[in-house]
């Protein structure tokens, strides 16, 4: 049986931090430093989300805009083509896109709306979980034999 992602978000929570268009870089800065996370979806009014925006813009925001790169809009270093996946998606479809793409942040949809967001540290912990449980049964299966 392969793991859905909807069993990491039901281990991790569902909490989901969102930036807005027009929040400035330095305050998106500190929503990742008061989170302990490294990316966030970007959502419009309606929250619908229009973009991604991570630790990874910031960086490349300080080569393009230098120190005045916290004074700068979301939007100017934002992703607008955002990947994404399902809460039904197997954790390996999810890390393969992740690795196909190079991204480290994937917003989870159920029914239409976010439901969640997973890491590739989310799809790497629950697969070192799922190795270390088998590596449990192997051994409980050969002390038995």
């Amino acid at each position: 049986m392969e793991t859905r992602i909807s069993t990491i978000l039901n281990h991790k929570g569902r909490k989901i931090v969102t930036v807005r268009p027009d929040q400035t870089i330095a305050s998106f800065a500190y929503a990742l430093h008061a989170h302990s996370i490294g990316a966030t979806p970007v959502v419009d009014d309606q929250g619908d989300v229009i973009g991604m925006i991570s630790e990874r813009d910031i960086a490349r925001g300080m080569v393009q805009y230098g120190g005045a790169v916290v004074d700068q809009p979301v939007s100017s270093l934002m992703t607008r083509l955002v990947s994404h996946c399902s809460a039904q998606d197997t954790v390996i479809d999810v890390m393969q896109m992740m690795t196909s793409q190079r991204i480290r942040h994937v917003p989870v949809y159920e029914s239409g709306r976010l439901s969640g967001m997973v890491s590739i540290g989310d799809v790497v912990k629950q697969l070192l979980e799922e190795a270390q449980h088998d590596v449990e049964s192997l051994k409980h299966y050969i002390m038995s034999a």
